[in-house]
This record gives structure tokens, sequence and C-alpha cells, in this order.
């Protein structure tokens, strides 16, 4: 999921801005700073997107340049789309009320709709008019308002942003827009221009039919499309990065496309302009250069986004469906990302460690082997780096033990999911247990956990509790002093047995 909340970002940041609304509300960057105080006043008749952050998150920190390059953007375009912030450590109060548990994360407020939930079409002219007025609209036929299905489908409208409707109760105006019988029509202006739903009328089934209807067989990825791709309810995306400008781009799209139909409504098939610079930040997220297109991948946007590379370069109909079928029918592992293992890799103290020389050296059952698992940008990294590289020759000449590091950015591990930074295990010798260290990030600490064979600053499961009260002074005060029973879930007190895993303390989250 987390990963899911970068690529949402890397891709969302191509699309939303800010303009000159809300003209009262400070402003960063051209991103609006929200409070307790404005927060229903900017999320009120506007579409805005709000990160939730703390300012010692080093994701946060990561985000800040991009979200602010993304409202500066849209400003210039005077787009009615808003960024906001707001400080979760300062604004408590907002935080709890949305629920916030992570850093960042990013909520979508799109409450523009006015009027009635459903245009009424009174006469043939208008309905057709209706039905070319947008890229996709929904129409109800149906014999009267006080009708069940009437009913239902007014209120689905009330609540439903993502798609215009409009409603008749006249067989001449239905006969213009060729409907059969009662009922609902997605009208769109690509791929066969209409789809009859046929389910029974709920909020359930009419989604899932506006979600597998509403965007073409092959989808391209624009400052337009960027939400509805991944904040549909389509969690499996196939990805083809290739220039539009480029001799194969219409032979592979159209085998793209004969391929999609039989899949529809199970996996959105998306084209990626590699031309636009705009693109250059989702490509470094699949580890793709521009040179490598075109390119196919396949993502799958559950609790933990997976990646999937086919073995070889072809775009015929007959491999992007076995590509396809492959992945959801797990005969196809994931791919994960790997540099090229520098030729000196074991030069220095700290050896340097990818996702190919991993295993040899982390798994080396001759030596505890200490992992740090890093990224490049993290403010908590580059602080410990000049004490790991005198932990590094500390124990350079030490055959036993071996210091090593991994960019978990750019290197991938089927076995082990990195997800906050820095994070340091130990592979212990002879047995290959695996300890991570929550102690302090000093010389002294780390050395301590090495030669204790990982014991000294491991926190006992028993003697971690995870906080889950209100988070205010008052209240982690009273967790701290009651020793983790006020607070914890369970609460301490009502736990019956011991649990089997570890809870990782807090470090910047993703």
């Amino acid at each position: 999921m987390k990963g899911y909340l970068i690529l949402s970002v890397v891709a969302l940041a191509t699309i939303v801005n800010v303009n000159g609304l809300l003209d009262g509300i400070k402003r960063d960057d051209n991103v609006l700073v929200l409070t307790k105080d404005n927060f229903d006043e900017a999320t009120t008749d506007t579409t805005i997107l709000v990160e939730f952050y703390a300012p010692w998150c080093g994701h946060c920190k990561a985000l800040a340049p991009e979200y602010a390059k993304a409202a500066g953007k849209l400003a210039e375009e005077g787009s009615t789309l808003l960024l906001g912030k707001v400080d979760a450590t300062e604004e408590s109060d907002l935080a709890e009320k949305f629920e916030i548990r992570g850093y960042p994360t990013i909520k979508f407020f799109n409450n523009e709709k006015t009027g009635p939930p459903a245009e009424e079409l009174t006469t043939a002219d208008e309905a057709k008019n209706f039905r070319d007025s947008k890229k996709v609209v929904l129409v109800g036929y149906f014999d009267s308002k006080d009708s069940a299905d009437a009913k239902v489908y007014l209120d689905i409208a009330a609540d439903y942003d993502e798609i215009t409707f409009g409603v008749t109760y006249d067989k001449n105006v239905a006969d213009a827009l060729e409907f059969t019988k009662t009922g609902v029509v997605l009208f769109k202006k690509f791929d066969e221009g209409r789809a009859e739903f046929s389910e029974e009328l709920n909020v359930e089934n009419l989604k899932k039919f506006v979600s597998a209807n509403s965007l073409p067989l092959v989808v391209e990825f624009s400052h337009e499309t960027a939400q509805k791709i991944f904040g549909g309810d389509i969690k499996t995306h196939n990805l083809l990065f290739i220039s539009y400008k480029s001799d194969e781009y219409a032979n592979n799209v159209e085998s793209y496309k004969k391929v999609a139909s039989n899949f529809k409504g199970k996996v959105l098939f998306v084209t990626i302009n590699t031309d636009e610079d705009d693109h250059e930040k989702i490509m470094e997220f699949f580890g793709l250069k521009k040179e490598e297109a075109p390119a196919m991948r396949l993502i799958r946007l559950e609790d933990e986004m997976t990646k999937y590379k086919p073995e070889k370069t072809d775009f015929s109909e007959e491999a992007v469906s076995n590509f396809v079928n492959g992945v959801l029918e797990g005969k196809i592992k994931q791919h994960l990302l790997s540099q090229d293992l520098p030729e000196d890799w074991d030069k220095n103290p700290v050896k340097v460690l990818v996702s190919t020389n991993f295993d040899d050296v982390a798994l080396d059952k001759s030596k505890d082997v200490l992992v740090e698992f890093y990224a490049p940008w993290c403010g908590h990294c580059k602080q410990l780096a000049p004490i790991y590289d005198q932990l590094g020759d500390k124990y350079k000449d030490n055959d036993q033990v071996v210091i090593a590091k991994m960019d978990s950015t750019a290197n991938e591990l089927e076995h082990t999911k990195i997800n906050s930074f820095p994070t340091i295990k130990l592979y212990k010798r002879e047995t290959n247990e695996v300890i991570e260290y929550n102690g302090e990030r000093t010389l002294e600490g780390l050395s301590k956990f090495i030669e204790t064979g990982g014991d000294y600053g491991r926190a006992a499961p028993e003697e971690v509790f995870h906080y889950v009260g209100e988070r205010t002074l008052e209240g982690l005060s009273e967790f701290i002093e009651s020793g983790g029973i006020k607070g914890s879930n369970p609460p301490a007190e009502e736990t019956e047995e011991e649990e089997e895993t570890e809870k990782e303390p807090q470090k910047d989250e993703l």
C-alpha cells in the first residue's frame, strides 16, 4: 500500500494545482496551509488534494518540492484544482477526524457538485445535446420519478461526483437516445460509443459499471486521466511506455487495444508517452530510461504494490495476452529493481549490496552481516553515514563480521520489504536469523548490537506496545508513565498471549 501511495503521489503531482481561489488562506509556494480554522472553507465547493504531513518525516520532505512544483504549474494555468497541506503534528483535531496514522497521507476532496443530482431531459434535442456535451455521461430512463429504480439512481447521482448524470421519464426522449427499454446507458466519445447497464441497480454495481466503461480500452496517461487511472477501482494496470512519435506506436497500440477488450473491468491498459518530460518521474519509479522504450510493465496496486516485467520485448497480441494472463494466474514472478553490481563493491570497509549479490553476502552463514537499508534522500540516513563508515573501519579486519549497505530505492528483495529508512538488520552467522536494530544510532550502540549477537538494541516483543490513544501530550505522557498500558492496542493488561511478531518502532514513514 505504501508503494501505491508513492506512485499515486508521483502521478497526481502531474495533474493537481492551485489557482487564485481562497485568497484569505495563507499559501506556501502556492500550496494552501490548512488548519482547523480554515479547513472547512478550503474543502467546501472546491476540488482539493490535501497532504497530511509531519515536519520530521523524511518522505514528506522528499515530496515537498514536487508538491510545490505541481502547485505552481496549475496556478499558472488558472486551474480550479487546489493543493493544500496540514501539519498533522500541530492540527491534531484534523488528524484524528481523518484517521491519519502515517505520513504523508494524501486525501482528495471533491465537493464542487451543485444543483440537482441528475439533469432532467425533456426533449429529444436536449437529450442529444446532453449526450454530446462530455466525453462520458450517464443517462437513466425510467417510467416515473417515483419508480424504485429512479429513486436509487437519483440517490446514487447525488453522491457520485466522477460523472455527469442525466435522467428522462419520456419515451420519445428515450427513443431519441435509442433506448430499447427502461434502464441506464453510459454514452462515451470513444470505443463502441455506448454501454448498457444490465445488473441490479445499486451503488456497488453501478460504480463497477462506470469504472469499467468510462475510460477507453487503452487509456493515454495525461493530466486529465491520471487520477482516474490510479484512483479508480481497477487495481491491476498494464502500462506501455512508448514514444508517441515512434514508427511502432500505431501497431503496438492497436495490438494493445485488441488484448484490452478481453480484460475489460479487470485490467486497465495504459500508454505513457516517453516524449513528455513530466512523465520522467513515473519512468524512474519503474527503473526505466527513455532509450528502453517501448517497454511494458504490469502493476498490481494491493496491500503491497507489485511490479511485473515481460521476459521478451514483444508487443504482439499473443505476447501481451500471455503476459497479462501469466501475471493474473500467478505464473509470472514479480519484477524487482536492481542496480548493476559495482566492480568495487567490496573495496571499502562498508560493502555495497545490490539485489543480485545480497543473498551471497548477507546470508553467508560464516559471518555476522549488518546491513543498512537506506534512501539517498533520507535525512536520517545522511546523519548516520559518517557513524556507519566508522563502524566499517572498526570491523574491517574482523573476518567474522561484514558491515554493508543497500540503496533500497533502487534495489528490491522478494524476501525483505523495507518501508522506512534507515532500517538496520543483523543477519546472524550459522542461523541466518534476522534481527532488526532499534537502539541508538551511535558507534557504541551499533557495536554492542553486533557483539551481543543482536541482543542489545533489540526491543523484546513483550516490551513493545502499539499506541492508539489520543495524540496529545497528556495521552502520550500517560502511555509512557503506565509502561505502555494506557492507550495500547490491545490494552497491555488484557493481553493474555505473547505476540508472535515484533512491532516495528516508528521511523520515517513512507
